[in-house]
């Protein structure tokens, strides 16, 4: 169940008529713009059932609660952050790039950005370590074979 998508907003514009925000929208510029932030390996709490059984794609929102009123929207954020990333940092910039993309977009006023930090990812270490080693055996690897293979002749 998607707990972004039943309220709209409508802000007026004075006599020229209103504009509405669904949740999903405000969700997905949160979700964007804190999926950008490096040291944010991944959006979202433990996997579902429906997270493993599907395609493998993720979605922008996953982890992303949103709350609009009229003029004002607040922001709750699940996320992993990579290993040997300063977690203080990386939660303030995410903070702020969330703020930012809404308020830029939308014209809401942001009044909270509440990041969870769910967890720590060593997917990255492990895999700059698996290139390492890649690396070096392709090092140790000839480049050229030092016996060309003797061709048959025609």
């Amino acid at each position: 169940m998607n707990e972004n998508l039943p309220v709209h907003v409508a802000t007026s514009l004075s006599d020229v008529g209103t504009i509405t925000y669904a949740n999903e929208v405000i969700a997905i510029i949160a979700g964007m713009a804190a999926s950008e932030i490096d040291g944010v390996a991944e959006m979202g709490g433990a996997a579902s059932i429906v997270d493993i059984l599907g395609r493998g794609r993720k979605p922008v929102t996953k982890g992303v609660k949103v709350e609009v009123g009229s003029e004002e929207a607040s922001v709750d954020l699940v996320l992993t952050v990579e290993y040997g990333k300063p977690i203080h940092k990386v939660c303030r910039d995410v903070q702020e790039s969330v703020r930012k993309s809404i308020e830029t977009m939308t014209g809401l006023h942001v009044v909270k950005v509440d990041v969870h930090v769910q967890g720590v990812s060593f997917e990255r270490e492990a895999q700059e370590q698996a290139e390492g080693m890649q690396r070096a055996k392709m090092a140790q690897m000839p480049l050229v074979d030092p016996e060309p293979a003797a061709r048959p002749e025609p």
